[in-house]
């Protein structure tokens, strides 16, 4: 399976916020054996949205999209689902319940209505038929449809969220077949990408279920220092590539040491 990622929010694409979660998500499916293998960035625009989450929808892909699902108005990825899924949006039993119990025992501001208020609800009203993904920082939930997980976009909320749907959910995908990568540092006046396309395209026709990466060098000085050439998949393939790939860059006359 695919595992890819919306990172949603006016603020990361103006810069006024870091993003931090496409690092983080990336860090959490290494440690179980998987890969990130998209990330889109998209604004507050429930349109935009809308069409992306079609897309993905469509795609079979788990997700995970984190931005978006407060209940202020520019907050538009509940609303978003919704439109894609072409269903409506209704307070969730389980996230009604999440939301009583975060303010069973707090006392609203002098002078307000008792807490939780309507506009607390808020945060629980999805669209018809997900299911809720437990917040374990504020119990606000965030909710899942589709191999989709909508996640608020504070870190200290959805990251801990986003462990549990893969640990929940994903579990029989975790380190099935462990890749690894390996790769040769290439220098010389030859080893440069454009001399090497033909290599690495027989490389990749012949062995599609393993992934080519050439990663140039540049010193501060901007002169080149050496090409990293490898591949990476299941060990046995990787082996039988790269045996390939030492073969013709010394039969080119281009020096090579393997990659630590």
């Amino acid at each position: 399976m695919n595992f890819g990622a919306f990172i949603i929010g006016d603020e990361i694409l103006s810069g006024k916020r870091a993003d931090k979660h496409f690092a983080k998500l990336a860090e959490l499916l290494a440690a179980r054996g998987l890969r990130l293998t998209w990330v889109d960035y998209l604004g507050d625009e429930r349109a935009r949205l809308a069409a992306a989450f079609r897309r993905s929808f469509a795609s079979g892909d788990v997700v995970f999209s984190f931005g978006g699902i407060g209940n202020t108005p520019d907050d538009h990825t509940r609303q978003a689902v919704a439109e894609a899924l072409d269903v409506d949006l209704v307070l969730h039993p389980d996230a009604e319940r999440e939301i009583r119990a975060r303010f069973a025992d707090v006392q609203a501001p002098p002078g307000a209505p008792a807490w939780p208020s309507p506009e607390h609800f808020q945060l629980g009203t999805f669209p018809r038929g997900v299911d809720i993904v437990p917040n374990p920082f504020n119990r606000i939930p965030g909710f899942r449809v589709r191999d989709h997980h909508f996640l608020p976009g504070f870190p200290q909320m959805s990251h801990p969220m986003a462990a549990w749907a893969l640990d929940t959910f994903y579990s029989h995908l975790f380190n099935r077949r462990p890749p690894v990568d390996r790769a040769l540092l290439l220098t010389g006046p030859l080893a440069y990408e454009s001399a090497l396309l033909d290599l690495m395209e027989r490389i990749v026709a012949a062995y599609p279920m393993l992934r080519l990466f050439s990663l140039p060098s540049i010193g501060e000085d901007g002169q080149r220092r050496h090409l990293e050439l490898g591949v990476e998949g299941d060990p046995a393939l990787v082996d039988k590539a790269l045996g390939e790939i030492r073969a013709e860059v010394e039969a080119r006359g281009i020096a090579w040491t393997e990659r630590p």
